[in-house]
């Protein structure tokens, strides 16, 4: 008989929460945190009513965070990354069906031949392909038109090329993430490849977006110049 599946512990979720939080994080590792106030928001959100063993918990993860500076080395890695900028993109989203994977295995061969470049995001109801608008229609017509959900236009690849050690950091994308939604900037969309952290914008977030992620990028380099 299969062994039903163990529940997480209190300590489990509380650790799985505060990664989700960049921001609780860095100051729970900087002990700027009222641990009481803390609990009591997990609790709430978590539907937990243990409140001792949600402070446990906490504390226990602080005296870990404490020994690594985990925003200094997502600063670190900003320091070393670098901006790309790619206009004129659009989003093509399809179901997800066999039949439009195999036809866009048949687009993917032609557009390597011509160097074009296509990135395909494959969910649990759809599937995410994006392009050049320059390649709109073909995709369209390949994928078929009666598979199409939706087409977005008028979007801004932004890309942050990141050092190889950025897949061994994490909270980089969440960090940048969170500090796009500060500012008011929609996300339509991101991909993550490699040491590549993308986000597709509409044109008229390009420059608040761009300037918001130079301007980050700038800050990691002084700030870690500084630390050395």
């Amino acid at each position: 008989m299969k062994e039903p599946p163990q529940k997480e512990s209190v300590a489990e979720r509380t650790r799985a929460y505060i990664d989700a939080h960049p921001s609780v994080k860095d100051c729970i590792a900087k002990d700027l945190i009222n641990y009481s106030s803390l609990a009591r928001m997990i609790m709430k959100d978590l539907d937990i009513k243990n409140e001792e063993a949600v402070m446990i918990a906490c504390r226990r993860y602080a005296q870990k965070l404490a020994r690594k500076d985990h925003e200094g080395e997502i600063l670190s890695i900003l320091a070393d990354s670098r901006l790309e900028v790619k206009t004129k993109i659009c989003i093509v989203t399809a179901s997800n069906d066999w039949a439009v994977l195999q036809r866009l295995e048949r687009l993917f061969a032609k557009l390597i031949n011509q160097k074009a470049l296509m990135q395909v995001i494959q969910g649990a109801q759809a599937i995410t392909i994006i392009a050049d608008e320059k390649l709109r229609s073909e995709v369209v017509t390949e994928v078929g038109e009666g598979n199409v959900l939706k087409v977005r236009e008028d979007l801004v690849e932004i890309t942050v090329k990141s050092p190889q050690r950025i897949g061994e950091t994490s909270g980089v994308f969440s960090y940048l993430a969170s500090n796009l939604a500060e500012q008011g900037v929609n996300i339509v969309e991101t991909v993550s490849c490699y040491t590549d952290t993308i986000f597709i914008v509409h044109e008229k977030d390009m420059i608040p977006a761009y300037s918001l992620l130079s301007n980050l990028l700038e800050s990691s380099e002084r700030v870690t110049e500084a630390r050395h």
